[in-house]
């Protein structure tokens, strides 16, 4: 489809530019909590991720991923799980391993390109009910592993899994990390490196001599710190071998299902290499839409409860599904 106009307009003052809206909605927005009912998914290799759902009697299903270092408990989950709720849908935010509140068993956790944990996820949730609609909703790594597995899966992708939502998602891995080394993404690159370095040290915890807390001190770099940790955790050879595997841009083209990609020109910790723009001129199935403003997943609420990433995500799910009845 071709690159769409945005109908996102520049939030007021103290959100003028992209750190503001990035780092106010992120620190300070507060939603409800939904009633979550929390379910443990015991996964194929002895592992678990912990699902929460917001139960509906309902055949229309909503599946949520959240980004780094995230939870079914950051803003933009909880409230876009809220309105799609109130829209008669029933939602399932699933927590990726060790970001539940309790360490996972294996030596690996998550990362932005592993599918296999969303692919037992969807499985399990198509099996338990009879969905007749499913949506995929990710943000920033949620969007990037829900846009792979689209990818990946392409003409086999389930049949009840019509439309795929998605914000600020850093689909080309490599030039994000170089981003997060520059001066100005100092907030950014401390903030995850700090929660991922603690996750490394329990790592070397329960599993002694695969990792050498050591190297720390030599990490520059954010592709040093994925050189010495995230690689050989995960089962990588290099750093570069894994921005490699974990970047949706390089396994959407087959994607078969409408799915939309909303990253914000001013995101401080996506280049435009993240958006996929020739994917978009030529997959009818691919719609990108890049706002001037909205920083990364920030899209901070100008009007009423909702941010523009939950309204504008139930919007473009309601013009899809309408457009489907039309050709039906």
């Amino acid at each position: 489809m071709p690159i769409l106009k945005s109908s996102y307009a520049k939030p007021s003052f103290p959100y003028s530019n992209g750190h503001t809206q990035t780092i106010f909605p992120s620190m300070f927005r507060k939603i409800e909590k939904p009633v979550y009912e929390r379910e443990r998914l015991e996964l194929k290799d002895g592992d678990f991720v912990d699902l929460d759902w917001f139960r509906k009697e309902s055949d229309q299903l909503i599946i949520l991923t959240h980004g780094l270092e995230g939870s079914s408990e950051r803003h933009y989950v909880k409230e876009t799980a809220k309105l799609f709720h109130e829209k008669g849908w029933e939602a399932l935010a699933w927590n990726c391993r060790s970001c539940s509140g309790e360490m996972n068993r294996k030596l690996r956790m998550y990362n932005h390109g592993d599918i296999a944990d969303i692919t037992e996820v969807i499985d399990y949730a198509t099996a338990k009910k009879q969905y007749q609609t499913i949506v995929l909703a990710g943000y920033s790594m949620g969007g990037n592993i829900g846009m792979k597995y689209l990818g990946v899966n392409g003409k086999n992708t389930p049949e009840n899994i019509k439309v795929s939502i998605n914000f600020s998602a850093p689909t080309d891995l490599l030039s994000s990390v170089k981003l997060l080394d520059e001066p100005k993404s100092w907030f950014y690159s401390k903030r995850f490196r700090h929660k991922i370095w603690t996750k490394i040290q329990i790592k070397a915890k329960q599993f002694p001599g695969v990792v050498n807390l050591e190297n720390y001190k030599k990490v520059k770099r954010w592709e040093d710190f994925d050189n010495y940790f995230t690689a050989p955790v995960n089962g990588f050879e290099s750093a570069q071998a894994f921005y490699r595997f974990a970047s949706a841009k390089f396994f959407m083209t087959d994607i078969s299902i409408p799915t939309l990609l909303v990253n914000a020109k001013n995101d401080p910790i996506l280049t435009p290499d993240c958006n996929p723009t020739e994917l978009a001129k030529n997959n009818p199935n691919f719609y990108l839409e890049m706002p001037e403003h909205g920083g990364h997943v920030g899209f901070t609420a100008t009007k009423g409860t909702y941010s523009y990433m939950a309204l504008r995500g139930w919007e473009f799910v309601k013009q899809q599904r309408n457009m489907a009845t039309l050709k039906n």
